[in-house]
C-alpha cells in the first residue's frame, strides 16, 4: 500500500469553468480512483488562484469587493467540480490566510536565489508574463493567445535565478526522474530550458494591488509563479510540516498550455527549498469546437454545464474521458457527442445490461461465486502509463465483446430447447465477464459501473429505465 499524491492545475479566477478545467479534474479523478481500487491511500488536490491584477479589474468593472468576488467564483468551481463527480480530497484557496503565511515563509527560505533588478521589455497581461524579444519578434508583437498586443514595461522586480537550477532540471528530465508526458514534451522543454531567463515573482505595489505582500519589502507584492505554484505544498502543511508522506507528487495533471511553468519554474522551486521534484508531469491537449480553439470572440465556447444538465455526469465522462485524447487535442460537435452518447453508451452499454438482465431474470438465473479477479496486464499497464483514453478504449472493446458472445451464445434458443445446465454456463460467463468490465471501468463511469454490480447482485432484475435511455 502506497501513500500517492494527485495535484490538478488551480485555475484563475477571472472567468468560469470551461471544459479545459473539466479535462485536469477528470484525469486526476481516473487516476486517483484507480489509485484506490489498487489498495493505496490518495491525497488529490484542488483549489482556485485567485490575485493578480485581472481579478482585481474584474471586480472592480462589476462594482463589488475583490473578496466577494473570488469568493464566489471558488464557490462556482467547487459546485462544477462537485457536478462532475470529482473526488477531491484537499482544496486550496490562494487567498486562504494559511496559504499565505506559507508562501511569505517560502519565499524567505528561496532567498538565496532571489534578486531585485529593473525590467525593461515586454508583457503580456493576459497570460500575465514578460516576453523575451525573440518571443515577441515571433509572434508580430501580438499574443498568440489572447490576441492583444504585448505592452512595454519598464520596473523595478524580483527575480528567481532559473540560471541556479538549468542543470539539475536537464538530468532530472533526460534521467526521467521527472517524467513528462506525453514524451514528445520533453524536448519542447528541453529547448524552452535552454532560452528560459529568471523568472520576475513580484510586482510594485503601484502596479499590483491584489496580491501577496513581499516579506520585508512594502513596495512589492508577490507575482503569480511563487503564489500559485507554491499550492501543491502548502495544501500538504509545508514549509511548517514534513510533507514527505505524500511528497513527492506521484502525477502533478496540468495543460499543455502552462507545461513550461510546471516543468521549468515549479522544479526550479522545489530545488531551492531542497525538496523533490515530482514523479510525473502529465500533460493534456486543448479541447476544440469544429477543430478550432474555443474562442467567445468566434462564439465556439462549449459550456460543460449545458452538456452535464443535457446529458447528465456519466454521459459528459464518458465522452471527455474515451473521446477525448489523454494527450492530444481533441475536438468536440455535439453531433459527436450525440452519435458516441446513443450508439455507444446508450446501444453498446445501456442495452447490454438491459438484455442481459432480463434473460437472467426470464431464467430464473442467480450469480451464487463471483470470483475474485485480477485486474488484466494490457488494461494496468495503460492506466500505470497515464494512457486513460486507450484504456478506456480497451474497456469498451470488451463491452462490445459481450455484446458479440450473447448473440453468439443464443441463451434464448438454449432456454427454449431445455438446455438449461448449458444455459446457466453461458450466463454465469455472460455475467461475470460484465461484471470484470464494470470493475475496469469505475475509474471512469463510477456511477454506471455501482448500478451494474447492483442489477447483477442477488435476484437479478431488469433495470426498470435503461441505464442510457436514447435522444431524439
Amino acid at each position: 500500500m502506497e501513500k500517492i499524491y494527485i495535484t490538478t492545475a488551480i485555475p484563475y479566477l477571472n472567468g468560469l469553468p470551461h471544459a479545459g478545467h473539466a479535462m485536469d479534474y477528470y484525469l486526476a479523478d481516473v487516476c486517483s480512483r484507480y489509485q484506490k481500487m489498487l489498495g493505496n491511500i490518495v491525497r488529490f488536490q484542488a483549489g482556485t488562484d485567485e490575485h493578480g491584477n485581472k481579478i482585481y479589474q474584474k471586480a472592480k468593472e462589476l462594482n463589488i469587493p475583490v473578496k466577494d468576488y473570488v469568493d464566489a467564483n471558488a464557490q462556482k468551481f467547487k459546485d462544477f467540480i462537485k457536478k462532475l463527480d470529482v473526488e477531491y480530497t484537499d482544496f486550496v484557496r490562494t487567498t486562504d490566510t494559511e496559504h499565505e503565511k506559507k508562501v511569505q515563509e517560502i519565499w524567505l527560505k528561496l532567498k538565496d536565489h532571489i534578486y531585485l533588478a529593473r525590467y525593461a521589455g515586454w508583457y503580456c497581461t493576459g497570460c500575465e508574463r514578460y516576453v523575451t524579444e525573440k518571443e515577441y519578434k515571433e509572434n508580430n508583437g501580438i499574443c498568440p493567445d489572447h490576441q492583444k498586443p504585448y505592452e512595454k514595461l519598464e520596473e523595478e522586480n524580483y527575480y528567481l535565478r532559473i540560471s541556479d537550477f538549468k542543470e539539475q532540471i536537464r538530468e532530472a528530465i533526460l534521467s526521467k526522474r521527472m517524467l513528462i508526458l506525453p514524451e514528445f514534451r520533453e524536448k519542447e522543454i528541453l529547448k524552452l530550458l535552454d532560452e528560459s531567463p529568471d523568472v520576475s515573482i513580484s510586482r510594485p505595489k503601484e502596479q499590483l494591488t491584489w496580491g501577496v505582500p513581499v516579506p520585508d519589502d512594502d513596495s512589492q507584492v508577490m507575482y503569480v509563479w511563487i503564489d500559485a505554484l507554491a499550492n501543491y505544498i502548502t495544501v500538504l502543511g509545508f514549509p511548517e510540516k514534513d510533507i514527505s508522506d505524500f511528497w513527492p507528487a506521484y502525477a502533478q495533471f496540468v495543460g499543455k498550455d502552462i507545461l513550461r511553468f510546471h516543468a521549468i519554474i515549479w522544479p526550479a522551486m522545489l530545488l531551492a527549498l531542497g525538496l523533490e521534484l515530482p514523479r510525473t508531469l502529465v500533460s493534456h491537449g486543448m479541447i476544440l469546437s469544429n477543430g478550432q480553439k474555443m474562442s467567445k470572440s468566434i462564439g465556439n465556447v462549449i459550456d460543460p454545464i449545458e452538456v452535464l444538465d443535457k446529458h447528465g455526469t456519466e454521459a459528459f465522462r464518458y465522452f471527455f474521458l474515451r473521446h477525448v485524447d489523454t494527450f492530444s487535442d481533441s475536438d468536440f460537435t455535439w453531433e459527436k457527442f450525440e452519435d458516441s452518447y446513443n450508439n455507444e453508451l446508450a446501444n453498446d452499454l445501456g442495452n447490454l445490461v438491459q438484455r442481459l438482465a432480463t434473460l437472467c431474470f426470464k431464467n430464473n438465473f442467480e450469480l451464487k461465486d463471483l470470483p475474485e479477479s485480477e485486474l488484466p496486464k494490457e488494461y494496468t499497464e495503460l492506466m500505470d502509463k497515464f494512457e486513460f483514453s486507450r484504456a478506456f478504449d480497451f474497456v469498451w472493446e470488451k463491452v462490445q465483446g459481450i455484446n458479440r458472445k450473447i448473440d453468439e451464445d443464443k441463451p434464448w434458443s438454449l432456454a427454449k430447447e431445455g438446455k438449461l445446465t448449458e444455459l446457466n454456463q453461458v450466463l454465469s460467463s455472460e455475467v461475470m465477464d460484465l461484471l470484470e468490465a464494470a470493475k475496469l471501468l469505475s475509474p471512469f463511469l463510477p456511477e454506471t459501473a455501482e448500478r451494474i454490480a447492483q442489477v447483477f447482485s442477488g435476484k437479478i432484475e431488469p433495470p426498470k429505465e435503461p441505464l442510457f435511455p436514447k435522444t431524439k
